[in-house]
């Protein structure tokens, strides 16, 4: 038994998935399941079946489960522990949503870095609504940028306000109600528990007039281009409202508030890199980056947040 077969069952137990677990590790999944099988060979028990609902523990993987994910958090910190030794740069692997990474987490994380010098290796790396509390409850990631996230054990702290709007291209009203317009989003669009997928529900949006882009940019120049109306925090859009490339819709439930969080385990169990980047986002200077990131990274530039060494 080893730490890396309890990850990958600690998150198909969490996740309900094999495919989101491999996505999470940035492995395949066959090798998610060649960790299970071994794991289920070592104890003699499924541990995981497979039924209509996803993947569902067992009685013995019920118990397995929070003694596995302890282990795997004890992993974390002994690997921090050896690091303070060795005085090697401490890692700060960050989850963040796709609009963030698309615009903000580049400058952001980069101005954290700089000022950390060479004590903290930053990386980061996409993740869904869904996928980000089991990351940072269970250590395979030190910290989360993007909603706000319910759990006992982690702390979730608001370092921006914002909005979300409904934009199209000017002169060109759009007809008819929310529901029948054609709508172009970008990838936040796909993830069910994000602002822009509650945003779509709250004005009954069906899926089959739903178009998803691989990145914001995108689902926004095809909006401009007179192909439908798309979503966009307001601030990120500015630069084309001013350019009058787009303007804002008036809808029901737009001009929506929204604010970024900074999620990261509870005080007593948050890694130094972690709270210090919960200071920094605090900061004036990280206000600005956040207000006015200028160019971002696109998220194939990100390392993941968790890596294939943890199967060593």
């Amino acid at each position: 038994m080893t730490l890396g077969q309890l990850s990958a069952f600690v998150l198909v137990a969490r996740l309900g998935s094999v495919t989101e677990a491999a996505r999470v590790l940035g492995i395949s999944e066959p090798a998610v399941s060649q960790a299970l099988a071994a794991l289920r060979h070592h104890h003699g028990d499924r541990l995981l079946v497979r039924t209509a609902q996803g993947m569902t523990l067992t009685p013995a993987g019920r118990r397995l489960l929070p003694i596995a994910s302890h282990m795997v958090a004890l992993g974390a910190d002994a690997d921090a522990a050896v690091r303070r030794t060795r005085e090697a740069p401490e890692p700060l692997r960050v989850a963040v949503t796709s609009t963030l990474a698309e615009f903000v987490a580049g400058p952001l994380l980069a101005a954290f870095g700089t000022r950390g010098g060479d004590t903290v290796d930053v990386s980061s790396g996409l993740a869904t609504t869904t996928q980000m509390p089991v990351l940072v409850h269970h250590r395979l990631a030190d910290a989360a940028l993007g909603p706000a996230l319910a759990d006992a054990e982690l702390d979730s702290v608001p370092v921006f306000r914002c909005a979300l709007v409904v934009v199209g291209p000017p002169g060109r009203p759009a007809s008819g109600h929310p529901p029948a317009w054609p709508w172009l989003v970008g990838p936040s669009g796909a993830d069910p528990g994000s602002d822009t997928a509650t945003l779509l529900r709250r004005l009954h949006v069906p899926d089959g007039r739903v178009q998803v882009f691989p990145t914001e940019a995108a689902a926004w120049s095809a909006a401009a281009s007179g192909g439908g109306v798309s979503v966009a925090v307001e601030h990120l859009v500015a630069p084309l409202l001013r350019r009058q490339e787009l303007t804002v819709l008036a809808t029901p439930a737009t001009p929506a508030p929204l604010c970024w969080h900074v999620t990261t385990p509870a005080r007593q169990r948050c890694s130094a890199a972690a709270a210090s980047l919960r200071s920094f986002l605090g900061t004036p200077a990280a206000m600005q980056l956040m207000r006015s990131p200028g160019s971002g990274v696109p998220p194939s530039r990100f390392r993941p947040p968790v890596h294939v060494t943890i199967w060593s």
